[in-house]
């Protein structure tokens, strides 16, 4: 019962929440703070279960870890890592793929270091192969065992040249905690850049890490002998923002979201208004709401940043189930990421999922049988409905097709969108949701 909810849809959602620092960073950060010879201290770190396990992580491998959760911050002291015993790790493997980014500061710190089999949101194919390749360019000897991957730095780390196939966020990550320490000059062509990597390199810098960045997606990293701990306050998330945002134009409401920020959600806001939603930004936040009238249907496709993320695709698709006309979304960065619309047609929208690429451009996934495609038709009466959790950005999004809809729904494996927003319910309750843990008495 304590993954279940029941939620009474159909009701505005109005009032002030606030968001903290970015899931997408934060647990990188701390990774990061491994590398240091001296403690860090993070700042603006949210009460979420990603941190949780990274903390766990970490303390498993002798790390202190000292968390303030009212204040938001957290405290690292990486002065005694020591490897872990493959069994403790491997009990945290179905709840994040963090472990994976723990390699190269692990090979730095202690020559080895041990993979579980890795968990995560099903939301398509996101191989380990890119992470494993580069830690191989740089030296490490990979050994693939029953229970996981375990892998050696016998003779250290040298830097190296690596051109990813595709900007992938984890691949870059991997890269820049493993070439900060490594012997010699590295560089990365065709690298992520979204803004959680560039608060990583933020991070690094303050460390000691010289690494540059150029307009053509190339970093190029100078490895150093040693690092030093840092003080940092993270960049707010833009995800959760988001949601709140689209949550607010699904319901017809007025939110006012403490703490996001303009510069990183500039593709968000451009689409939120076209969409027909209004905003506000003021120096403590933005406010979203729907300023009445039809909403307008569009043309989305998402990319790599500084296109439109994928992780606002979801939220703002039950928006659209509200907008007048044909929207067309077409997703291009995983190719599974539909699945959650199944829900939504059981609650009355009109929604069909396509192979073909529906976007302005073909996408790697154009000829791979994926259904990547999406045409929404609206608006539609949403109504209640028996839910099922799918991943984090799905089940929130289900969240706000329930409390859009008319009646009450039932929201099972809510559990799931603790991994990525702070304290939601609570927040629920500051927007004036109606919602509860038991059925409600007929």
């Amino acid at each position: 019962m304590e993954d279940l909810l029941y939620v009474d849809g159909g009701n505005p959602l109005s009032g002030e929440i606030t968001v903290r620092g970015a899931k997408n960073f934060v647990s990188k950060a701390m990774v990061a703070a491994l590398l240091g010879e001296s403690p860090s201290v993070l700042r603006n770190v949210p009460e979420i279960r990603d941190v949780q396990v990274v903390t766990s992580l970490l303390e498993l491998h002798g790390v202190r870890v000292d968390r303030d959760v009212e204040a938001g911050t957290v405290r690292i002291d990486p002065a005694d890592v020591e490897s872990a015993l493959v069994a403790d790790i491997d009990t945290l493997a179905g709840s994040s793929r963090i472990p994976i980014l723990l390699c190269g500061p692990l090979l730095h710190r202690l020559g080895e270091a041990f993979i579980p089999d890795l968990g995560g949101c099903r939301i398509g194919d996101r191989p380990i192969n890119y992470h494993l390749d580069i830690l191989r360019q740089f030296g490490a000897v990979v050994d693939k065992r029953v229970n996981g991957i375990h892998i050696l730095a016998p003779n250290g780390l040298t830097g190296t040249k690596v051109a990813l196939p595709y900007p992938s966020v984890g691949a870059t990550e991997q890269l820049l905690l493993t070439a900060v320490r490594a012997e010699g000059k590295t560089e990365l062509s065709n690298a992520a850049i979204e803004p959680e990597i560039m608060d990583l390199i933020n991070v690094l810098q303050k460390m000691g890490a010289i690494i540059s960045v150029d307009t053509d997606r190339v970093i190029r990293i100078e490895g150093v002998d040693r690092l030093v701990g840092f003080a940092h306050t993270a960049l707010a998330d833009r995800i959760e923002a988001a949601s709140w945002a689209s949550a607010a134009l699904a319901t017809g409401g007025d939110i006012f979201v403490r703490g996001a920020t303009q510069p990183e959600m500039t593709t968000f806001l451009n689409t939120f208004r076209k969409v027909g939603g209004e905003f506000v930004v003021e120096d403590e936040g933005i406010r979203f709401y729907h300023p009445g009238g039809d909403l307008h249907s569009i043309q989305l496709e998402t990319d790599v940043h500084p296109g439109f993320m994928t992780d606002w695709q979801q939220p703002l698709v039950v928006a659209l189930t509200q907008a007048r006309g044909l929207s067309i979304v077409h997703e291009t960065v995983y190719e599974n990421r539909f699945g959650f619309v199944d829900a939504l047609v059981g609650m009355g929208a009109t929604i069909q999922v396509y192979k073909e690429c529906l976007g302005s451009r073909p996408c790697r996934f154009g000829q791979r049988n994926f259904y990547h495609s999406a045409v929404i038709s609206g608006p539609t009466t949403l109504t209640a409905a028996a839910i099922e959790v799918p991943d984090l950005r799905g089940g929130f999004s289900h969240l706000i097709a329930a409390l859009t809809a008319k009646g009450t729904s039932s929201v099972r494996g809510i559990s799931l969108i603790d991994r990525g927003y702070e304290r939601f319910t609570e927040k629920l309750t500051a927007l004036g949701a109606s919602f509860g843990r038991e059925a409600p008495r007929r």
